[in-house]
């Protein structure tokens, strides 16, 4: 019975002093920022829905709309104004907007469209695409390099691939990589010799010092290949599907 008092004495209570609670609230405290980050991201991703088919003239972005949205291959011509129509797969579905090639209306149609973009898709024509690299990379560098298209993933599409001077994915990316090398370069200085304007300033795209490469901005870039013509667009619509 001595023995039961002794060991019954000798269990002192613990005292919640001696708790070292910091753990606990930087657990909380890391499990509150990262909901807070969630739920930040998913408003802004739900808010974006449309996708952009741009580019040059030519390059068959009509084409693909009328196959995507009305399942037909059209006559197409150069369009002055921008076609809007549902994309539907399945039960989900997303707006996807064909922006006019021509350069005295496509940035300006662009910019109406581009704070809702989810994705962009950059139409290139793959038989002319070395004669219009520097073309294609300077409209190119206008969609990476602008602040509002930072969330949004891009596919460059290389289209016109059932013609046989067409050059493939691989090139049409060497190619622009290079290309967008010099753009960055002349605009780089052309942002000097103005001044800083934070408010309107673009983002530079690369890494300094280096040469440009499409792994080292913000945007993840995909290259595939398409044929409109052959309705060949199984690529295209893979991509739209996983981001719906």
């Amino acid at each position: 019975m001595d023995n039961l008092n002794e060991n019954t004495q000798d269990k002192k209570p613990i005292k919640l002093d001696t708790i070292d609670v910091t753990p606990i609230v930087a657990a909380l405290l890391l499990g509150f920022i990262v909901v807070a980050l969630y739920v930040i991201l998913r408003r802004r991703s739900v808010g974006r829905r449309d996708f952009l088919l741009t580019g040059l003239c030519e390059a068959g972005k009509s084409a693909i709309f009328m196959q995507l949205v009305h399942d037909k291959l059209p006559d197409t011509f150069t369009s002055s104004k921008e076609n809007v129509g549902e994309y539907v797969s399945g039960h989900m579905s997303g707006r996807l907007v064909d922006i006019p090639g021509h350069y005295r209306v496509r940035d300006k149609c662009f910019d109406l469209y581009k704070r809702n973009a989810k994705g962009i898709i950059y139409v290139v024509d793959s038989v002319t695409a070395q004669k219009d690299i520097r073309d294609v990379a300077d409209s190119l560098y206008t969609i990476l390099s602008d602040s509002a298209t930072q969330p949004c993933s891009v596919l460059v599409l290389c289209n016109k691939q059932d013609q046989t001077t067409a050059k493939s994915a691989q090139v049409i990316k060497t190619l622009l990589e290079k290309e967008l090398n010099t753009v960055r370069d002349t605009r780089s200085r052309k942002l000097q010799s103005v001044g800083d304007d934070e408010v309107n300033k673009p983002i530079v795209l690369g890494k300094p010092g280096r040469d440009f490469e499409f792994t080292h901005i913000s945007q993840n870039v995909q290259f595939y290949e398409s044929s409109a013509k052959e309705k060949q667009l199984s690529h295209l619509t893979d991509w739209i599907d996983r981001m719906l």
